[in-house]
This record gives C-alpha cells, sequence and structure tokens, in this order.
C-alpha cells in the first residue's frame, strides 16, 4: 500500500485518479464512438461519467450528437440509437444498432477496449522515445533461514533471468517473479553474482505461493529485499508523534548502535528494528561530538500480513560507498521513433497477457482474492505517480488502460465481453437472443460487478484499517 502522508497528498492523489479515469474513459468511449459512426451507426449520446449531468452540449446539424460531462467520474458510456430501447423513426431505423449485421456491432464492442490498448501503445512509444531509466534487478538483503536463503541468492546478485525469460529490468524480474510464482509455487532464477559468474537457483515456496500473492508480501514471504545504496545511519527525517519523536531523536543525529550493538549502516537499523515491534530497546548516538544513549518503544506497522517494527525516521541522504557504477545500477529504455512503435507494441502485448493470467488464477484460486485493488488503491498509485513526475504517471495511465481494456473484453454480460458473446450466439443460433436471456445475463452481470466491486473495496479499507 502507497502512504497517503499530508492532506495535500490526499487532494493530488484525488485530481489524478479523476483526471486518469477521465482519460481513459474518454478514450474507450471515443473508440465505441468512431467506429459505430465510421459504419454508419447513429450515436445520440457520448457521455463521460454517470448521473446528473455537469455540462451537456449537442453538436451536429445533420447528425446532432450530445455531449455529456456528469457528476460520478468512474466511468462513461456511448447511447447508440436502438429499437430496443424505443420508438425509433422510420426513416432512422436502418442506422439502429439491432438492426446491424453481428460482424459490425462486434466491430463497435471491440473498439472500446483496442482504443484503450492502442493507447497503451501510444503511451509506451512516448516513453521510449523520450528515454525511461529504469533499475536493474538487484538483490538486497537476504534473510536468515529464508526461501531465498536456501535457495542461495546473495546479496547483490543480479537477477538476469526469471521463467527463462531475460529480466532486464526490476520491474520484468518483479512480473517474472510473480507468474512463475503463480504458475507452480517455484520461482526458477538465474542469477549473476558480484564475481561475474552466473548461476541458476530454484525458490520453493510451496504451499505458501497463494499467500505470497498478497499485497506487499512477496519479498518479505520469500526473504529478500530489493538493493539499494547503503546508507549512514544518520537521521534525515523524525515523523511527529512517532516513537522516534517521543525518545528526542533529532535530525542529524548519527544511530551508533541499539541496545549494544554496533549499526553499520542504515539497512542494519532497519532489520534489527523491524522484527522486534513493541520492544524496549537504548540507541546509542552521536550528537554535536557527544555520544548519547536514548531509551526507546519501537512502534509497529503492518506489511502484508506481518507486523512489523517501526519507530518513524527517515535517513539522511549520505550513501556509503557501494562500489557500483550507475551504469550498474539503471539501464535506460530509450529506442528511435520506429524501434519505440515495435516495443511499445510488444509491451502491451506482454502486459496483456500478463493481466489476463492473473485473472485467470484468481478465479482458479492460485493467487489471493485479497490481490484485487480498487478505487482508493487505484487514487493512491495515480496520486503517488503524479508526485513522481511525468514518466511514472504515463506509465501508470498505459498500466491502467491496459488493464480497463482486458477486463472489459471478459464474457461478463454488462461488459463489451458479454455482448460480443451475446452478438456470437446470435450468429450461431441464426437469431436475436430472447428478452429473457438478455435480462437473466444483466442481472448476472450487474450481480458480479457489485461482487467485485464491494471485493475490491473491502480490501482497499482492510489495508487502511490495517
Amino acid at each position: 500500500m502507497i502512504p497517503i502522508e499530508s492532506p495535500l497528498d490526499v487532494l493530488i492523489a484525488v485530481a489524478a485518479f479523476v483526471a486518469a479515469i477521465g482519460v481513459l474513459v474518454a478514450v474507450h468511449e471515443f473508440g465505441h464512438f468512431w467506429v459505430a459512426r465510421r459504419l454508419g451507426i447513429r450515436v445520440l449520446r457520448f457521455s463521460i461519467g454517470f448521473g446528473r449531468a455537469l455540462w451537456r452540449r449537442s453538436y451536429g446539424k445533420d447528425d446532432p450528437v450530445e455531449y455529456v460531462v456528469a457528476s460520478i467520474p468512474l466511468g462513461g458510456y456511448v447511447k447508440l440509437l436502438d429499437e430496443r430501447e424505443g420508438n425509433v423513426p422510420a426513416h432512422e431505423a436502418p442506422r439502429a444498432f439491432n438492426r446491424q449485421p453481428v460482424w459490425k456491432r462486434i466491430a463497435v464492442l471491440l473498439a472500446g477496449p483496442a482504443f484503450n490498448l492502442g493507447f497503451a501503445v501510444l503511451l509506451y512509444w512516448v516513453l521510449f522515445v523520450a528515454g525511461v531509466p529504469a533499475l536493474r534487478p538487484l538483490i538486497g538483503e537476504v534473510d536468515a533461514g529464508s526461501i531465498a536463503e536456501r535457495a542461495g541468492l546473495r546479496y547483490e546478485d543480479q537477477i538476469v533471468a526469471v521463467g527463462g525469460r531475460p529480466t532486464e529490468t526490476l520491474e520484468a524480474a518483479t512480473l517474472g517473479i510473480i507468474e512463475d510464482l503463480t504458475d507452480d509455487g517455484v520461482i526458477h532464477m538465474q542469477v549473476r553474482g558480484v564475481d561475474g559468474r552466473e548461476r541458476r537457483v530454484t525458490l520453493d515456496a510451496g504451499e505458501r505461493s497463494r499467500e505470497l500473492t498478497q499485497p506487499d508480501a512477496l519479498l518479505p514471504g520469500l526473504g529478500f529485499d530489493i538493493w539499494r545504496p547503503r546508507l549512514a545511519a544518520v537521521v534525515g527525517e523524525v515523523v511527529s508523534g512517532s516513537a522516534a519523536d517521543q525518545a528526542g531523536l533529532e535530525p542529524g543525529d548519527e544511530i551508533l548502535a541499539i541496545s549494544g550493538e554496533p549499526i553499520a549502516d542504515f539497512n542494519e537499523l532497519v532489520s534489527r528494528i523491524e522484527p522486534n515491534p513493541n520492544a524496549a530497546v537504548t540507541l546509542s548516538i552521536r550528537r554535536d561530538g557527544a555520544t548519547l544513549e536514548l531509551p526507546i518503544v519501537i512502534g509497529e506497522a503492518q506489511q502484508g500480513t506481518r507486523t512489523v517494527g517501526r519507530i518513524g525516521l527517515a535517513p539522511a541522504n549520505r550513501p556509503l560507498d557501494s562500489g557500483r557504477s550507475a551504469a550498474e545500477l539503471f539501464t535506460m529504455q530509450k529506442y528511435g521513433a520506429a524501434a519505440a512503435v515495435g516495443r511499445a507494441a510488444v509491451k502491451t502485448w506482454d502486459t496483456s497477457l500478463f493481466t489476463l493470467r492473473i485473472v485467470g488464477r484468481i478465479l482458479t484460486g492460485d493467487v489471493s482474492l485479497k490481490a484485487i485493488s480498487g478505487p482508493i488503491s487505484i487514487a493512491e498509485t495515480t496520486g503517488y505517480a503524479a508526485r513522481q513526475g511525468w514518466r511514472i504517471f504515463l506509465s501508470t495511465l498505459a498500466l491502467i488502460s491496459i488493464s480497463l481494456g482486458v477486463l472489459n473484453l471478459l464474457p461478463i454480460p454488462i461488459l463489451d465481453g458479454g455482448q460480443i458473446v451475446y452478438q456470437l450466439a446470435e450468429l450461431v443460433k441464426g437469431g436475436p437472443v430472447s428478452e429473457r436471456a438478455l435480462l437473466l445475463g444483466q442481472q448476472i452481470g450487474i450481480a458480479v460487478l457489485i461482487l467485485m466491486m464491494s471485493l475490491a473495496f473491502y480490501n482497499d479499507i482492510a489495508r487502511h484499517l490495517n
């Protein structure tokens, strides 16, 4: 879960969420709108949002369309002329949606998801042309006795491949780990050590594989962290009201030891604090050349399914020498305009397939239902992305656009995919699906969506309550 730390963060999250959803819904509905118009089907209304209209205008003399911006920005719709929804003048009947051949109706329904996927390709193209700096997949601290340690992972190993697929970036490695884990509970990695030698390691999660698909549980459950530069154990910021604040820690304090045991860097401090929530310890610190002893009671926080220790401070930006160059830590994904098209298309395709696999594995029970996120988590993610810069925001927008496109193709009656199933059934049957079947399907579709949204909201709220 991404923390919301201030009222300004909340405002940014809400604004970024509304902007992202508004853009992606507009793209989706424009797909339906554009293809319907090109195929000669009458469009009556193009609406962004549901509920009371905040803005409404009609354009076009001979073929007017009503454009609406409504008060609930969680979707939108294109209203087509259809004899099943009311009386249609005889001269307009040939342009009604229900009068069109099946292939035209399917083309209109496919257009929304297709435009979302195409929009993702466009966003990735912009990113690849501009250049996207990405972290290399380097292993950080490995917990003693963990799955990772038993497999033979070591500090500063670089993940070269997962499941036989190359992993040049941290994102690619993370997705590969999730996919390999949910396949059979076993993660096959090829890693390169600091000595330059490559070796194969196998992480066997066994019966814990489903548990590790819960939010924030993957890496802690496997027992390793992502590598980050070692920072000196110097206090940069103290959270107001935290355990550190109550103990009297101040920015600039250098933490030397905890309960008499020396601290080499900030990562070591974290590794000593996290396993001991609510424990009473003594911090030895250096302040203005003097050594002080400060008693402190470690606080607690929820990290995935674990309760961990927290004292409420952030490190100063004083990196210790890691021995690694910037080229070893980062890779730049940048391509020419033509090459970026192919890379963007491949990225969109791979992400779409990954999304479908995860949905399938949720249905089969291989992935925890807690992995389903709702509007609150999406708002937090888009807000965080907006604060990190335009590259991160566009990347997040592309991911959400792909999810919107893929999920709308699911065969749920109220979604585009379900409507396509009806059209195919009509093609096989040789006649329209009965009104009773349509009504039943709509009721089932609404029930499924309500169930999914309820679960998503529950997961969002539960994460915050934790």
